[in-house]
Protein backbone atom coordinates (compact mmCIF):
# COMPACT_ATOMS: atom_id res chain seq x y z
CA UNK A 1 0.00 0.00 0.00
CA UNK A 2 1.10 3.44 -1.15
CA UNK A 3 1.09 6.22 1.89
CA UNK A 4 -0.29 9.54 0.29
CA UNK A 5 0.87 12.47 1.97
CA UNK A 6 -1.45 14.92 3.75
CA UNK A 7 -1.67 17.77 1.75
CA UNK A 8 -1.10 20.67 3.84
CA UNK A 9 1.80 19.19 5.79
CA UNK A 10 4.24 20.83 4.24
CA UNK A 11 3.18 23.92 3.94
CA UNK A 12 5.58 27.15 4.03
CA UNK A 13 8.61 25.20 3.49
CA UNK A 14 9.69 26.29 0.43
CA UNK A 15 9.47 29.88 2.06
CA UNK A 16 11.32 28.71 5.49
CA UNK A 17 14.09 27.09 2.50
CA UNK A 18 14.06 30.11 0.94
CA UNK A 19 14.69 32.75 4.01
CA UNK A 20 17.51 30.83 4.57
CA UNK A 21 19.01 30.31 1.77
CA UNK A 22 18.58 33.69 0.18
CA UNK A 23 21.25 36.04 2.27
CA UNK A 24 23.82 33.33 1.34
CA UNK A 25 23.12 33.64 -2.05
CA UNK A 26 23.35 37.42 -2.22
CA UNK A 27 26.69 36.76 -0.01
CA UNK A 28 28.51 35.01 -2.56
CA UNK A 29 26.77 37.75 -5.39
CA UNK A 30 28.58 40.20 -2.95
CA UNK A 31 31.97 38.86 -3.02
CA UNK A 32 31.59 37.35 -6.93
CA UNK A 33 31.31 41.33 -8.18
CA UNK A 34 34.27 42.81 -5.27
CA UNK A 35 36.60 40.21 -6.98
CA UNK A 36 35.41 40.84 -10.47
CA UNK A 37 36.21 44.99 -9.72
CA UNK A 38 39.33 44.22 -7.64
CA UNK A 39 40.42 41.83 -10.81
CA UNK A 40 39.73 44.66 -13.24
CA UNK A 41 41.22 47.24 -10.95
CA UNK A 42 44.33 45.22 -10.64
CA UNK A 43 44.48 45.46 -14.82
CA UNK A 44 43.89 48.82 -15.09
CA UNK A 45 47.07 49.33 -12.14
CA UNK A 46 49.43 46.79 -14.55
CA UNK A 47 48.48 49.00 -17.47
CA UNK A 48 49.35 52.25 -15.77
CA UNK A 49 52.58 51.03 -14.12
CA UNK A 50 53.65 50.03 -17.33
CA UNK A 51 53.19 52.96 -19.45
CA UNK A 52 54.32 55.21 -16.41
CA UNK A 53 57.89 52.90 -16.40
CA UNK A 54 57.66 53.05 -20.41
CA UNK A 55 57.58 56.73 -20.19
CA UNK A 56 60.41 57.37 -17.48
CA UNK A 57 62.71 55.47 -19.05
CA UNK A 58 62.42 57.61 -22.39
CA UNK A 59 63.30 60.35 -19.79
CA UNK A 60 59.35 61.80 -20.14
CA UNK A 61 57.32 62.35 -16.59
CA UNK A 62 56.53 58.85 -15.80
CA UNK A 63 53.91 60.15 -13.21
CA UNK A 64 51.57 62.14 -15.40
CA UNK A 65 51.73 59.17 -17.99
CA UNK A 66 50.22 56.57 -15.45
CA UNK A 67 47.81 58.82 -13.94
CA UNK A 68 46.27 59.00 -17.83
CA UNK A 69 46.14 55.07 -17.46
CA UNK A 70 45.76 54.52 -13.90
CA UNK A 71 42.25 53.91 -12.36
CA UNK A 72 40.27 57.02 -10.44
CA UNK A 73 41.67 57.30 -6.78
CA UNK A 74 44.95 55.66 -7.77
CA UNK A 75 48.90 56.80 -6.85
CA UNK A 76 51.76 56.69 -8.70
CA UNK A 77 54.68 56.17 -7.46
CA UNK A 78 58.28 55.64 -9.53
CA UNK A 79 61.71 54.60 -8.54
CA UNK A 80 64.38 55.66 -10.75
CA UNK A 81 67.66 52.97 -9.28
CA UNK A 82 70.92 53.06 -12.03
CA UNK A 83 69.84 51.63 -15.08
CA UNK A 84 66.25 50.23 -13.92
CA UNK A 85 62.75 52.52 -13.22
CA UNK A 86 60.35 51.06 -11.83
CA UNK A 87 56.75 52.20 -11.16
CA UNK A 88 54.32 51.02 -8.73
CA UNK A 89 50.37 52.13 -8.79
CA UNK A 90 48.21 51.49 -5.68
CA UNK A 91 44.04 51.85 -6.22
CA UNK A 92 41.85 51.20 -3.88
CA UNK A 93 38.72 48.90 -4.48
CA UNK A 94 35.77 49.02 -2.62
CA UNK A 95 33.80 46.60 -2.05
CA UNK A 96 29.73 47.07 -2.33
CA UNK A 97 28.21 47.83 0.63
CA UNK A 98 29.05 50.93 2.30
CA UNK A 99 30.24 49.92 5.59
CA UNK A 100 32.26 46.61 3.89
CA UNK A 101 36.28 47.49 4.32
CA UNK A 102 37.64 48.34 0.58
CA UNK A 103 41.07 46.58 -0.47
CA UNK A 104 44.17 48.21 -1.78
CA UNK A 105 45.46 46.86 -5.39
CA UNK A 106 48.73 47.07 -6.62
CA UNK A 107 50.53 47.24 -9.89
CA UNK A 108 54.13 47.16 -11.02
CA UNK A 109 56.06 47.17 -13.68
CA UNK A 110 59.86 47.52 -14.37
CA UNK A 111 61.95 49.17 -17.43
CA UNK A 112 65.58 49.56 -18.53
CA UNK A 113 66.41 53.01 -18.88
CA UNK A 114 67.01 53.63 -22.87
CA UNK A 115 70.50 54.63 -24.02
CA UNK A 116 71.21 57.86 -25.22
CA UNK A 117 67.63 59.10 -23.73
CA UNK A 118 67.87 62.12 -20.94
CA UNK A 119 67.96 60.87 -17.58
CA UNK A 120 65.00 59.65 -16.75
CA UNK A 121 61.99 61.74 -14.80
CA UNK A 122 59.83 60.25 -12.12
Amino acid sequence: MIRRRLAGRDRGSYTAELAAGLPALMLLLLAGLTSVTAVTTKAQCVDAAREAALAASRGEPGVAAGQRVAPPGASVSVAVTGDDVTVTVRAPVRAFGARLPGITVTGTAVAAVEPGAPEAAP
